[in-house]
């Protein structure tokens, strides 16, 4: 398959798989299950599910056997960005071109819908050794996606973001929260593909810098994107980190100096994919994050 052939393929069937995911008979917590559906599947680039599928790939694994970690991620993610959009953190309207789950539902529903997504993907990955992946890499896989998404990961992120003061808002201290609020999800799901294809430390380590320097390259673009970007494209209003105060990278260098660092971290990133066969697909998806334009 070409680069867009492998794209459309990953997309389609990691759409399709969630979707499964959330075909649950009629019960009476519909409602929730209808806000967990609608925040899940109701677009997105996949970004974290492919790089999952990817590296399994090229670690010689099969991608049904990475497709349960690739939707834990995605569920994951989806609960960050509910919760991200409630009014008590960055109070956003719209996401992915359409109302936020709160204002879809309300914000109670919104709520426990990303409570919900949050826990799910700990069902999928106990499964995945059904598919074929070794239980003990699966009982690493938990033990992985709980600190890269809890306290001391995503969600400690978040809370930095929120409460950081004036006087901790060097460019280090930035960096470090986009390392917890970013990059851990995204070298979760790089860590997933190379355990679901058993891969060794050595591939593992790799992946897992691989993706840390993405992840801070992919936030710095997405805050010069809230500077420069269209909220038609985006799916999402811009100007809103300002608006907030946000501490920002781009806000503490300038935008230039920001997308020459963005250039550099994607530049590091790609040295690190030398130890991996067959990676021109990964390649070209990693400069694409570097130049998106949502």
């Amino acid at each position: 398959m070409n680069f867009e052939e492998r794209s459309a393929f990953y997309r389609e069937e990691t759409e399709r798989e969630l979707i499964s995911y959330m075909n649950i008979p009629h019960c009476a917590q519909d409602r929730l299950i209808d806000a967990m559906r609608y925040s899940l599947t109701g677009g997105g680039k996949r970004i974290r599910a492919v790089i999952t599928l990817e590296f399994a790939r090229m670690c010689g694994g099969k991608p049904e056997a990475a497709m349960p970690a690739a939707c834990a991620i995605e569920m994951m993610h989806a609960f960050s960005l509910i919760h991200d959009d409630l009014p008590c953190m960055d109070d956003d309207d719209m996401r992915r071109g359409k109302p936020s789950c709160h204002i879809a539902f309300d914000e109670a529903t919104a709520l426990l819908a990303g409570d919900a997504l949050e826990i799910y993907p700990f069902k999928l990955i106990a499964e995945s050794v059904e598919r074929g992946v070794k239980a003990e890499n699966a009982l690493k896989m938990c033990r992985i996606l709980s600190e890269n998404a809890g306290h001391m990961g995503m969600t400690g992120g978040q809370i930095i973001d929120c409460i950081m003061p004036d006087d901790c808002s060097s460019q280090d201290d930035i960096l470090r929260m986009y390392e917890l609020k970013t990059s851990r999800l995204l070298q979760t799901a790089a860590v997933f593909g190379c355990l679901a294809a058993d891969a060794d430390e050595m591939h593992i380590k790799k992946a897992d810098e691989y993706a840390k320097k993405v992840g801070l390259a992919f936030q710095i673009i997405d805050d010069i994107l809230d500077i420069c970007g269209d909220a038609e494209t985006l799916g999402k209003p811009v100007g809103s980190d300002a608006q907030m105060g946000k501490k920002t990278y781009v806000r503490a260098v300038g935008i230039e100096n920001a997308r020459r660092y963005a250039e550099k971290l994607t530049d590091e990133a790609m040295s690190l994919l030398d130890g991996f066969d067959d990676n021109e697909f990964i390649r070209q998806f990693t400069i694409g994050l570097l130049n998106r334009n949502k």
